[in-house]
């Protein structure tokens, strides 16, 4: 009986809710292991990455958002984003997910130009002279000597963070309406949600 009364009386404590942050990536290690960063039992905030397997494409990492979605609800302070790499991909391929961001208050698009590794280069400079996906690898090794499309999380720091953010801002100025169309990346924009 006394189990039972234990049982019945238990605390009924207030569960704090965590925002969470729906993030669709092209890439299946890099991008989960840098949003990885930003989980932490401490934090008021989530970050789900939805990656595949072999399907990278932005209209592929659309249909992976859009099917989440529709088995998963949003509360209203979540957010879901959908994070590309300009690489090969047309125009109008990129127009779909920008329509896409458009029809919700809490939908978001972030490409980076060439790839997703230009914003991790700007976590240790501004980037300059940057002018192909190749030349984005090969400077980021000066600073991740071994890398390979998996980041070491111990040598991104919260203050490389702020200075990659600020970097990315100097770039988008004028701030684009759409994606960078020279070389940069608006995931700021998403971290800055994140950290907000």
């Amino acid at each position: 009986m006394s189990a039972r009364r234990r049982e019945l009386k238990r605390p009924l404590g207030e569960r704090r809710y965590k925002k969470l942050f729906i993030i669709a990536t092209e890439g299946v290690k890099t991008e989960p292991r840098y949003f990885a960063l930003f989980n932490d039992r401490k934090s008021i905030i989530k970050v789900k990455c939805l990656k595949g397997k072999s399907e990278s494409s932005p209209p592929q990492v659309l249909r992976r958002m859009t099917k989440y979605l529709r088995q998963e609800s949003l509360m209203k302070s979540d957010e879901a984003w959908l994070v590309v790499d300009k690489d090969q991909w047309t125009d109008e391929q990129l127009e779909r997910l920008l329509r896409w961001e458009q029809g919700s208050d809490n939908y978001g698009f972030a490409l980076s130009n060439p790839k997703f590794e230009y914003w991790l280069l700007l976590h240790f400079e501004d980037g300059e002279g940057i002018s192909s996906s190749r030349a984005c690898s090969e400077r980021l090794k000066r600073y991740l000597p071994n890398y390979d499309k998996d980041i070491d999380s111990g040598k991104i720091i919260q203050g490389m963070i702020a200075k990659a953010i600020q970097r990315a801002k100097q770039r988008d100025n004028p701030p684009c309406t759409d994606w960078p169309r020279g070389i940069g990346s608006t995931v700021y924009r998403l971290v800055e949600r994140i950290l907000s």
